[in-house]
């Protein structure tokens, strides 16, 4: 392979052998190279093919981020894909990396992160999660940072995004699902989002989840819950009968056996979206 582009000392642009645009990585690999210079093979890393739709912003993302946490995201991606034994999008490795180098720049200036869907992702992805601890200690044993339980969390949120993808894309329109769901909730409560808050976003987040776990047919059934529930459908009524419409739609739409405890935490969310709307 040949270079098509330096975009910094570890990382540069070139073709595979099929005419497809990759970006390859490895350490000093675009140290005083130009165009046309060949790659050499020893230095190579890690190679991403990328689609025309994702070019510009994944070369962008790409040399925007220290190559050390790049080489720390391959390795994680590596254990992770072994320990627990999925196929993910190969793209992780950078994504990660970008929440990686944030995750840490963050933790040295002292601010603090809280992930809300923190339970959420404990209870209902396991192995995803603990995926997510043991990188945190791999962080910890390579750069000495200790990083909270909360990015565990959002670590697993990476992988589920990984490994899930491309099935999602094959079986469903996810935008679409959202959307249409959150019009679900716009005309049975007659509100209007605040597309700008917190709780919309945890909102939107929470609906691409759901969808997924619809979609890959992962059931959670249990009666820990239950006294909440009925607490919940109580003194959430309009809330409730919203969810209930979700679930309708959501049972038509793949033909996923919407629990209680899913019903639970969807009403929890358009109570907080719609307790927001009434605020603005």
């Amino acid at each position: 392979m040949k270079i098509r582009k330096v975009i910094n000392n570890n990382v540069v642009s070139s073709q595979d052998d099929n005419g497809i645009e990759v970006i390859v990585m490895g350490k000093g690999i675009g140290f005083q190279k130009k165009t046309g210079d060949p790659i050499e093979p020893e230095k190579i890393d890690k190679v991403f093919h990328l689609s025309d739709e994702n070019s510009s912003s994944f070369m962008q993302l790409v040399s925007d981020i220290p190559y050390e946490y790049i080489k720390l995201s391959g390795e994680i991606v590596d254990m992770i894909s072994k320990d627990i034994n999925i196929k993910m999008s190969k793209n992780i490795c950078i994504t990660l990396a970008d929440h990686i180098s944030f995750a840490i720049e963050r933790q040295k200036k002292g601010i603090a992160f809280e992930n809300d869907l923190l339970w959420e992702i404990k209870r209902y992805y396991k192995a995803e999660f603990q995926a997510g601890e043991k990188a945190l200690e791999y962080i910890r044993e390579k750069t000495g940072i200790v990083l909270p339980e909360d990015e565990a969390a959002s670590i697993a949120m990476h992988i589920l995004n990984a490994e899930s993808n491309g099935q999602i894309r094959k079986s469903v329109n996810m935008p679409e699902m959202v959307k249409e769901i959150l019009n679900i909730v716009k005309y049975t409560l007659m509100i209007d989002f605040d597309e700008d808050s917190i709780s919309f976003e945890r909102f939107v987040t929470h609906l691409k989840f759901f969808i997924q776990r619809a979609v890959t047919q992962k059931y959670y059934e249990t009666d820990e819950q239950l006294i909440l529930f009925n607490q919940v459908k109580d003194t959430c009524k309009e809330e409730f009968n919203c969810a209930l419409k979700i679930k309708a739609y959501m049972e038509k739409k793949t033909n996923y056996k919407v629990s209680d405890e899913e019903i639970l935490y969807l009403t929890m969310h358009i109570n907080r979206v719609k307790r927001r709307s009434e605020q603005v």
